[in-house]
C-alpha cells in the first residue's frame, strides 16, 4: 500500500528558541548542527514500526560525501552522524527528536521517512529545513565559548564602522540584517553561484561543513571580479551609473538588488560595504564575524612588504604605483578553529572580500589566522604575506622625474602602518583597539624580530632587490624637519587652515624652497582633483623653528571634494646642499552633524514620531536634499524623503511615522545628502516597549 503523504509539524517556535534562530522570519525549519530538533507527523501506519529518515542536501546526495544520511529510531543520540529517538506516539502521530553531527554540511535540506513494516513502498516527503553553523555547539568548529559573543557577532544586526584616518578616527552605523525577509536565502543562492559549485557542484556542497571553505569561498562571492559576485568595487570618486558607496546605510539593500536583478553586480562598493555585506552572509549563516578597520592600511602589491610612493620636484603625489597606503581599510575576522594548522592557530580568522589581489587566480583573501600575522608565520594558508603587509609594511617615499625617469629616496618608515586597528565593543557602541592582536608594540625589538622573520620566510632577505634603497640612503640625515598643524576646526563648509612648521636642525643657516599642493582624494589617498598649489622660499637661521599659515577657502576645494571628504596636502622642501624632506597630511573633514528625535514613546504596533533635524551651516542654499531612514523591527523596507531647499543658515525639521512591530532595543539609522554634502550619517538607538 502507498504511503500517505504524511502532516509534519516542525515545532517552528520551540525549535527556534532553542537554536538561537527565533529572528529568522522564515516559515521553513531552521536549526543548528549538533543539536537536537522535534518534529512530529502522522500518516504512517504503526509508527513504534521500524521507520527510517533520510536527510539530504545539494544535487547529488551521496552518504560518502556527507550530503546524505540514513538513520533509524535508536535509544541515544549519537556523536558522530545523524540519529533520531522517540519522544512520544499517539494512535496516528509520532514525535522524533532528531540531531545532527557538529560537523554536518550547511544548507537547505530534505526530510523523508520510511517504514520499512510497509515493504518497499518509496519514501515520504516530510519536507525541508535548514541547518546552520552552531557557535553555541562545543563540537563546532565555530564553538564560541562567550555567549555574550555569541550574540554580539552572530545575532546582532546593527554594526558600527570605523573609518576616517589615524589623526581623525570618526564611526557610522551599520544594518546588518542578517535575519531579515529572504537574506537567508540569498546567502544559501550565493553559494550556489560560486565558481567552485559551478565546477563541481556535489564536491562543493559535501565541504559545507567548514567554516574555512565557505569563508574562503564567499570572499570569492561578495564582489564582482571571477563570478558576477554581489558588489562592484569603484575607487574613482566618479559613481555614476550606479550609487556611491558612501550612500549605503545597511547590506539588506545591497543583497535584494543583487536577487532582484537575476544577479547582476550591485553598483558600487568600496571597502567597508564589501567587509559589512560580508558580515551579514557569515552571520546569517552561523559563523561568528565582526568587521576590523585598519588606519593606514599597506596594500602592498609586488609582495615585499615594502610600499613605494611617489612625488614629482612640485609635491604632487603620483598615481604611479602599484602599491598604496589606504587612510584606512575594512576586512573581516571570523572566529573558528584551524584543524588544518593546529589549535595555537584557532580564533579570529582574516577574511577580506575587498578585490585587491588575485589568490589562487581569483579576488579572495583569507581565511588568514590573526595569530600567524602576529607571530610572522607568513607561510601558512591562506593569504597571511598580503594581510602581514597591511598592517606592517615599510614605507619608502621617493621624489620620482618622469622626464628622466630617476628616483631618488626622500626618507623611509617602518612605524607608519597598521594602526588604531578597531572594532566595534561587545554588547556596546564602543570601539575597542586590536592592534595587539595583529603585532607586538610598534618599535619594540620583537616586532622587528617578527618583521625580519616574515621577510625570511618570504625569501627577501636573501634576494638582492633592485628597487630598494641603499643603506647610505635610508642614513642620510635631513637638515631639516616640517609638520603639518591644524588650526580651527575641520568641517566641511568651512576654510581649511594649517601651518606649516619648519625647523633647521642644524648650527648653520639653511635656504630652503617649499613646493606646496593639496588634492582631493579618495579614502585610499588616490588625488583626484588638484585644489591647491603654493611655493615659497624661506632662510632659516641656526636651529630655528618658523610657521608658516595656510588657508585653504571653502569656496576652493568645494567643487572638488570626494565624497570621503578627504584632501591630501603636501609640500616638498628642497634645500640647498641637502636632501630633500616631504612633509605631509591626509585630512579628513567632518561633514556638519544631524540629530534624531523619537518624539514619545515607542511602542509595539503603535505609531510614533521621528523628527530629523538639519541646519544648513553654509553660506550658501543647499539644494537634492533627500532622507533615507532604514531600521529592523522599525519599518519595512527604506523609506526615502525629499526635503525642500535650504538657504543659508537655514534649519529643517523633517518628521515621518514609525509602527515599530518587535521589543527591545532597535536601531534606527538615517543618511542625509545634498548637493553640498555627501552622506551624513547618524544612528539612534530606540528602545521599544510593548
Amino acid at each position: 500500500i502507498a504511503a500517505m503523504q504524511p502532516s509534519t509539524d516542525w515545532h517552528l517556535k520551540e525549535n527556534a528558541r532553542d537554536h538561537h534562530t527565533r529572528k529568522f522570519s522564515s516559515k521553513e525549519l531552521i536549526v543548528r548542527r549538533g543539536q537536537a530538533f522535534i518534529v512530529t507527523f502522522n500518516g504512517t501506519e504503526k509508527p513504534e514500526q521500524n521507520l527510517t529518515f533520510i536527510a539530504e542536501t545539494g544535487p547529488k546526495p551521496s552518504k560518502l560525501a556527507k550530503t546524505q544520511a540514513t538513520f533509524g529510531i535508536s535509544s541515544t543520540v549519537s556523536k558522530e552522524s545523524w540519529s533520531a529517538v522517540l519522544q512520544s506516539t499517539s494512535s496516528n502521530s509520532v514525535s522524533i527528536s532528531i540531531s545532527s553531527p557538529p560537523n554536518a554540511v550547511i544548507g537547505r535540506y530534505k526530510l523523508s521517512v520510511q517504514s520499512t513494516s510497509s515493504g518497499s513502498s518509496s519514501p515520504a516527503s516530510l519536507g525541508t529545513f535548514v541547518l546552520l553553523f552552531n557557535p553555541w555547539s562545543s563540537g563546532d568548529d565555530v564553538f564560541m565559548p562567550n555567549k555574550a559573543e555569541c550574540e554580539e557577532y552572530v545575532l546582532e544586526e546593527f554594526g558600527i564602522i570605523f573609518a576616517g584616518n589615524k589623526n581623525h578616527i570618526n564611526s557610522f552605523g551599520w544594518n546588518f540584517g542578517q535575519f531579515q525577509g529572504d537574506i537567508l536565502d540569498i546567502c544559501l543562492s550565493m553559494l550556489d553561484r560560486s565558481l567552485n559549485y559551478r565546477q563541481d557542484p556535489a564536491t562543493d556542497v559535501s565541504h559545507r561543513n567548514d567554516p574555512k571553505y565557505l569563508g574562503r569561498v564567499l570572499s570569492a562571492m561578495v564582489n564582482a571580479n571571477d563570478d558576477q559576485g554581489v558588489l562592484l568595487g569603484n575607487w574613482s570618486g566618479n559613481y555614476e551609473g550606479g550609487k556611491s558607496p558612501s550612500s549605503w546605510t545597511g547590506s539588506g539593500e545591497i543583497l535584494q538588488n543583487w536577487k532582484k536583478s537575476g544577479f547582476k553586480p550591485v553598483r558600487y562598493g568600496q571597502c567597508w560595504v564589501f567587509a559589512a555585506v560580508l558580515t551579514t552572509v557569515l552571520r546569517c549563516l552561523g559563523i561568528p564575524t565582526r568587521t576590523i578597520t585598519n588606519f593606514s592600511s599597506a596594500h602592498d602589491a609586488d609582495g615585499n612588504l615594502r610600499v613605494d610612493e611617489f612625488y614629482d620636484a612640485s609635491g604632487n603625489h603620483l598615481d604611479r604605483a602599484a602599491d598604496s597606503i589606504w587612510n584606512f581599510h575594512v576586512w573581516n575576522e571570523s572566529w573558528f578553529s584551524r584543524n588544518d594548522l593546529g589549535p595555537s592557530y584557532s580564533g579570529w580568522q582574516v577574511l577580506d572580500a575587498t578585490p585587491q589581489e588575485e589568490s589562487g587566480g581569483i579576488y579572495q583573501c583569507g581565511p588568514a589566522s590573526r595569530n600567524a600575522i602576529k607571530e610572522g608565520d607568513v607561510d601558512l594558508d591562506y593569504d597571511c604575506p598580503f594581510v602581514f603587509a597591511e598592517v606592517n609594511a615599510d614605507c619608502m617615499y621617493w621624489n620620482y622625474d618622469p622626464t628622466t625617469g630617476k628616483k631618488t629616496l626622500i626618507f623611509s618608515k617602518s612605524t607608519i602602518i597598521g594602526q588604531f586597528i578597531s572594532t566595534k565593543a561587545v554588547g556596546r557602541d564602543d570601539r575597542v583597539d586590536v592592534t595587539n592582536d595583529y603585532k607586538y608594540e610598534e618599535g619594540s625589538t620583537k616586532e622587528r624580530d617578527i618583521f625580519k622573520k616574515a621577510r625570511k620566510k618570504l625569501g627577501l632577505e636573501d634576494k638582492f632587490d633592485p628597487t630598494a634603497p641603499t643603506p647610505q640612503e635610508i642614513d642620510q640625515k635631513p637638515d631639516i624637519s616640517g609638520k603639518f598643524k591644524m588650526a580651527g576646526s575641520l568641517e566641511v563648509g568651512k576654510d581649511l587652515n594649517l601651518i606649516l612648521v619648519l625647523a633647521n636642525l642644524q648650527s648653520d643657516a639653511k635656504t630652503v624652497h617649499v613646493n606646496m599642493t593639496a588634492w582631493s582624494t579618495v579614502y585610499t589617498r588616490k588625488p583626484v582633483h588638484e585644489i591647491w598649489k603654493d611655493s615659497i622660499s624661506v632662510t632659516l637661521s641656526p636651529k630655528e623653528e618658523k610657521q608658516f599659515p595656510i588657508k585653504i577657502p571653502y569656496n576652493e576645494y568645494q567643487q572638488q571634494l570626494t565624497t570621503d571628504n578627504t584632501i591630501q596636502v603636501t609640500a616638498l622642501c628642497h634645500i640647498e646642499g641637502g636632501i630633500q624632506v616631504l612633509v605631509q597630511r591626509d585630512i579628513t573633514l567632518d561633514n556638519p552633524a544631524i540629530d534624531i528625535q523619537v518624539l514619545g514613546e515607542a511602542k509595539v504596533n503603535k505609531e510614533v514620531d521621528v523628527e530629523v533635524i538639519f541646519t544648513n551651516p553654509i553660506d550658501r542654499e543647499v539644494m537634492d536634499c533627500t532622507l533615507q531612514v532604514e531600521g529592523n523591527d522599525l519599518l519595512r523596507g527604506i523609506l526615502e524623503i525629499d526635503v525642500p531647499p535650504l538657504k543659508a543658515g537655514e534649519k529643517s525639521s523633517t518628521k515621518f511615522k514609525l509602527i515599530p512591530f518587535e521589543t527591545g532595543p532597535k536601531h534606527l539609522l538615517v543618511n542625509f545628502s545634498c548637493d553640498k554634502f555627501a552622506d551624513i550619517k547618524t544612528f539612534k538607538m530606540v528602545n521599544v516597549i510593548d
